[in-house]
């Protein structure tokens, strides 16, 4: 039986569906290249062969090559493969991620300044004519859209 594994998109996957189609593993491969592997495999193990074929290595071609039909699945099955970041990764991230947060109420507060500054000059301009008050809204709207994570806690 071919060993099967869950994927992130379909759970249809096999754990290496470019190995199953005799396929190298890199992003350069073309659809004709993984159909010509497919229908090679699937010729020579196909179930209604006279000698009965290989259902379960059949099976496993044809899961493979549903993983790998068109350009995008074949990214999402190479970065599948690619070795997930380990425990010295995480603990780098972890202390880079502390010494941001010690600098969010700074950037914060460029933030608010950067947006008033913006406002202020609408406003020197135009007066409190409605494009002001446009101006005045989407400079709100950024520093909303963009100061988010600088006012929650880091996680």
């Amino acid at each position: 039986m071919p060993a099967r594994c869950s994927t992130r998109r379909s759970g249809r996957g096999v754990s290496d569906p470019f190995r199953v189609l005799g396929l190298p593993p890199h992003a350069g491969l073309s659809d004709d290249d993984v159909r010509a592997a497919w229908r090679r495999i699937a010729a020579a193990t196909h179930p209604d062969r006279e000698d009965g074929g290989d259902p379960a290595r059949f099976g496993a071609a044809a899961a493979a090559y549903a993983a790998l039909r068109t350009t995008y699945d074949r990214r999402e099955a190479l970065a599948d493969l690619r070795p997930r970041a380990g425990p010295a990764v995480r603990g780098l991230r972890a202390v880079r991620g502390r010494d941001r947060a010690s600098r969010r109420p700074g950037v914060l507060a460029v933030r608010v300044l950067a947006a008033a500054a913006v406002s202020a000059c609408a406003f020197a301009v135009a007066g409190w004519a409605p494009a002001s008050l446009g101006v005045l809204t989407g400079a709100l709207t950024w520093l909303i859209a963009t100061g988010r994570h600088d006012i929650t806690r880091p996680g």
